[in-house]
């Protein structure tokens, strides 16, 4: 589309005038509405196509919007649009436009008033009629000159050039001559500046500097650069201006070159199954890149197929301006066909199929699930068995089918048991993964009231079935329940039973009959009883009539007696296959008879010497219960007769007495009271219970404080009599034995044993010399013959000369210590202690070594031992008695003993 407002000088000339009228008012004046221009001088390609835009008109309308509707004087080969655009509406030509200018009126819809404006229609110019010119703005006033311009305030304001984008014309292409009056007095050169000329992007426009032809290089592209706006120069040969920079807006005229995009190639929506006519689905949007205030940019859309084309094909239609998607038809229904595919198309132009560029994309449309199949039982009759007395045990499975989605609230169903079940021992839960109906046990049966069970059961969803959904038949069925019987337990009525009895009965008494009843109705059994506990061990029950008798005397004070209450359990077992038992608890309330007398309480008790005060508060128990216990009455026996003498005793209440000392003295010790209580029973029953009495020496807080009380606490006079006795014995036997160690330690220190380490005593003869007289003779230092402990430490031989057989001289384990050396009287005793310490030694050798028997001491009457050097006469002598020496003297028993080897 091209605009060209007049040619040559002369439009330029009345644009200047009308403006110079304007401003020669002094105030510019209010916005009043109408066209911009009177006439328009419209240029038109040669040839136009169908729907092609020719021109605009341009309309101030101050605010008035959408009020103002334009109206065309050729209604038949033009058509103008709100925003003034006027579209070829047939293929016209240049020789068939009307000759006469074309009216455009604009209306106002509100109060009627109307604009109106002309169109002149002309061919694009050639280079031979001339390029249009601008001049620029004189800056002289001369009314005398023909084609001057008067002087004006302001600069010019030049109009747009309108440049078509993608031109395949020649280049370079001139657009317009810029002309300054100057130039006929002497030379000018002309520059233009900006965007495209000398700034980026350049070299897009040039202007002849001597001729000032204004020329575009190259094709322009409206969606890169929609304008573009330069300055034109003029300047002298030196350089210097002469003529004020105008400005030059040069617009980029929209081609359709682009098509439709939509924002997304595949779109996805949903609409509920059911749905009413008009129900909005989703929205499809495309851009265009060309001007969408031109028809290249207006796009229009449309449904280009439909897939599946049922129940018919057209359920859906869309906004040819917005892209709203809606239902058009009824019958969705989503167990039918679950969704649709639309190809949708997007054309510009206003949609024009001939001149429009279109492009399309998909909208998947599916449709969602509601409730309109109502669950259906595959049968209408179910079956099942169950044992009688059995809870949480599955029955039944009850299966239905449901069209609806699966998994989803419209296809899960609820079970409703609404029949047959008055008691409600039945159930239905739902098996989430199946979707089937689990008929369940949740009270016990008892097969001898029903033998079956008829259930009504309904299934319906979660949800609620859509409006005007009813349920079927098919969505109830019947279930028949079998119950199967079984052998169950014998039980006790009433459990536990209560009887009440008076203690002291005697055994083989009968107490009762305690039987159980079988609820097995229609199995032939008998029942046998059994006693389970009976703490006590009193009763007996009968195997087969279930009386129960006693075995023991009963008594209410017995330990296993709670509260006056004795528990004994019995087991009731049938014959059934597999056999059932039940349990069944015997109380007896035993009641109380006098048969336990009072005693004293406490038993034992303390006071003073001289007591101050000298009561003893006291009281009486009794094992029995009232009547037959208290009120009590208290006295004291008659003997010993100290005990009348020295207290008296005062009864304060119907349980509690007081013990009073009679003498304001008594000695320590501990004293036995006998006081005689009798309670109240019907038989009163009496009983002389003792008081052990503590008198002891108390402090100021009445504690006692001497030693003797303590040592005496449990024990009587006689007791405390002999352990002294014992401890005086102790000590007398104590100091003779430490007599009798001081004369043993001076004996011996007297006489010692001289024992040579080096010599071998197991096959040697010890050689003392000559005898002489006696022993009393020799003067023979005997000290070594003493204990080796007592070995001065320098006799001991060292460690390396000692015998391979001997002691070690490392510690060994203690063995028992032979006694001191006795007194010579004692030779006999003394040896035979020997012997046993040596038998009991853990430490000796396992061959014969001298045994160091200590010295015998003066005056001995043992003979010589120089028989031992005589073979002769050792078959003289009866060496029998060597077997009871232990086991050291075995060896000589065995070769001098009285046996035949």
């Amino acid at each position: 589309m091209y605009f060209y407002e007049g040619r040559g000088l002369l439009l330029l000339t009345l644009l200047a005038a009308l403006q110079i009228a304007t401003e020669s008012r002094g105030t510019l004046p209010l916005c009043r509405p109408g066209f911009s221009e009177d006439v328009y001088v419209a240029v038109v390609p040669e040839s136009a196509e169908k729907g092609q835009p020719l021109f605009n008109v341009k309309f101030v309308n101050c605010g008035r919007g959408g009020l103002v509707r334009f109206e065309c004087s050729n209604p038949f080969d033009f058509r103008i649009e709100a925003d003034g655009v006027v579209y070829a509406l047939r293929p016209l030509t240049l020789s068939t436009l009307p000759t006469v200018p074309l009216v455009i009126i604009a209306r106002d819809k509100t109060n009627q008033q109307q604009w109106q404006t002309q169109v002149r229609l002309t061919d694009l110019p050639s280079r031979s009629q001339g390029l249009q010119e601008i001049w620029f703005p004189s800056r002289q006033t001369d009314s005398s000159s023909i084609g001057q311009l008067k002087r004006m305030k302001r600069d010019w304001v030049i109009p747009p050039i309108n440049v078509p984008e993608n031109s395949r014309g020649e280049f370079p292409q001139d657009l317009v001559r810029i002309r300054s009056d100057n130039d006929k007095n002497r030379s000018l050169r002309y520059s233009v500046t900006g965007p495209g000329a000398d700034q980026p992007p350049t070299g897009i426009f040039i202007i002849h500097p001597i001729s000032g032809e204004l020329s575009v290089m190259k094709p322009l592209d409206r969606e890169h650069i929609s304008n573009f706006h330069l300055r034109a120069h003029a300047v002298d040969l030196n350089g210097n201006q002469v003529e004020s920079p105008i400005d030059i807006v040069i617009n980029v005229i929209d081609m359709n070159d682009n098509r439709p995009e939509f924002i997304h190639q595949i779109w996805n929506g949903s609409v509920p199954e059911g749905s009413k006519p008009g129900t909005f689905v989703m929205t499809v949007t495309s851009v265009d890149k060309d001007d969408p205030k031109t028809a290249n940019g207006m796009l229009r859309y449309k449904i280009g197929s439909q897939n599946p084309e049922s129940p018919t094909s057209n359920m859906f239609t869309i906004n040819n301006k917005t892209g709203d998607i809606i239902t058009v038809a009824a019958g969705l229904d989503r167990e039918k066909v679950p969704q649709y595919t639309l190809i949708i198309q997007a054309t510009d132009m206003e949609g024009n199929p001939m001149y429009g560029l279109s492009n399309t994309a998909t909208a998947v449309i599916r449709v969602t699930d509601i409730n309109d199949n109502p669950p259906e039982f595959t049968a209408e009759m179910f079956f099942g068995e169950v044992p009688e007395n059995r809870v949480n045990v599955i029955v039944a499975n009850l299966t239905v089918t449901d069209k609806d989605q699966p998994n989803t609230l419209a296809w899960k169903a609820v079970y409703k048991i609404t029949g047959g079940d008055p008691t409600g021992r039945f159930s239905v839960p739902t098996d989430p993964t199946t979707n089937e109906g689990l008929v369940t046990v949740v009270k016990p049966i008892d097969y001898e009231i029903s033998r079956t069970y008829m259930l009504t059961v309904v299934a319906v969803n979660e949800v609620s079935l859509a409006r005007g959904i009813h349920s079927p038949r098919q969505s109830t069925a019947t279930v028949s329940i079998r119950v199967i019987d079984v052998n169950e337990s014998p039980y006790f009525d009433p459990n536990p039973k209560l009887i009440k009895l008076e203690e002291g009965m005697l055994a083989e008494s009968t107490l009762t009959t305690f039987t159980a009843q079988d609820p097995d109705r229609f199995m032939q059994q008998s029942i046998r009883y059994t006693r389970l506990s009976d703490p006590a061990n009193w009763l007996r029950i009968d195997a087969n009539t279930g009386r129960i008798t006693t075995i023991a005397v009963l008594d209410r004070e017995s330990p296993y007696v709670k509260d006056n209450m004795y528990s004994a359990t019995f087991l009731a077992s049938d014959n059934g296959v597999p056999p059932a038992s039940g349990t069944g608890t015997l109380q007896i309330s035993l009641l109380d008879i006098n048969d336990n007398a009072p005693h004293v309480y406490p038993q034992e008790t303390e006071m003073c010497k001289k007591p101050e005060p000298n009561g003893i508060n006291i009281t009486a128990l009794d094992g029995d219960l009232n009547p037959n216990a208290g009120p009590f009455a208290f006295e004291l026996a008659n003997r010993p007769s100290d005990v009348r003498r020295n207290w008296t005793i005062t009864r304060l209440s119907g349980d509690y007495a007081q013990l009073n000392l009679k003498i304001g003295f008594l000695e320590s010790g501990i004293y036995e009271i006998p006081i005689i209580i009798t309670d109240s029973g019907n038989l009163p029953m009496s009983n002389t219970s003792y008081l052990r009495v503590k008198v002891c020496q108390c402090d100021h807080n009445g504690d006692c404080t001497d030693q003797q009380h303590i040592i005496a606490a449990g024990l009587g006079t006689g007791a405390i009599i002999a352990i002294l006795l014992c401890i005086i014995i102790l000590l007398i036997l104590v100091l003779l034995f430490v007599v009798w160690m001081k004369r043993r330690d001076k004996e011996r220190q007297a006489k010692q044993l001289l024992i040579d380490p080096e010599d071998d005593v197991r096959d040697n003869i010890l050689k003392y010399d000559e005898e002489g007289g006696g022993e009393e003779d020799q003067d023979y230092d005997l000290s070594q013959l003493q204990q080796p402990d007592t070995i001065e430490p320098d006799t001991i031989k060292p460690v390396g000369i000692r015998r391979m057989d001997e002691r070690p001289l490392h510690p060994e384990p203690q063995y028992p210590i032979r006694s001191a050396a006795p007194h010579p009287g004692d030779i006999g005793d003394f040896i035979n202690e020997g012997l046993k310490a040596a038998d009991n030694d853990p430490t000796a050798p396992p061959y014969d070594s001298l045994l160091v028997f200590d010295y015998e001491g003066s005056g001995s009457t043992a003979g010589s031992l120089s028989s031992l050097n005589s073979s002769s006469s050792g078959g003289d002598q009866d060496y029998d008695y060597l077997n009871d020496w232990g086991p050291r003297f075995r060896k000589l028993a065995d070769m001098y003993g009285g046996s035949d080897d």
